[in-house]
C-alpha cells in the first residue's frame, strides 16, 4: 500500500480520495510523487538540519579540555574502592 505525505490535511502529490493512506511522518512516505514535491523536500531538509543541530549541541556540551575532571568524577561515582582503571594517581588500593 502506498503511503502519501500529508501537509495540513492535503496530500503533497495532489491526489484526492477517502481510501488513500497518508502520514505526516517522513520515513513512512512511499509515494514517489509526494517525495518529489517541494513540501516534502523542505520538510526532509528541516528534519536533517534539526538532527544536525542536536548533534552539534551534544558535542559542544562535552568540553574537550576538561576530560580529566570528567573522568575523575566518573570514577568517584563508581561504587567500591577496588576498581580498574584507578585514575591518574598511584595505585592506592589493590
Amino acid at each position: 500500500m502506498v503511503t502519501h505525505y500529508s501537509v495540513s490535511g492535503h496530500l503533497a502529490c495532489g491526489r484526492h480520495g477517502d481510501n488513500l493512506a497518508a502520514s505526516a511522518e517522513l520515513n513512512q512516505v512511499k509515494c514517489h510523487n509526494c517525495r518529489n514535491t517541494d513540501a516534502y523536500k523542505q520538510a526532509r531538509r528541516d528534519q536533517r538540519n534539526a538532527s544536525r543541530r542536536a548533534a552539534r549541541k551534544a558535542r559542544s556540551s562535552h568540553p574537550a579540555g576538561n576530560w580529566r575532571d570528567a573522568w575523575q568524577q566518573r570514577l568517584a561515582q563508581m561504587p567500591g574502592r577496588q576498581r580498574l582503571p584507578r585514575g591518574f594517581a598511584g595505585q592506592a588500593f589493590v
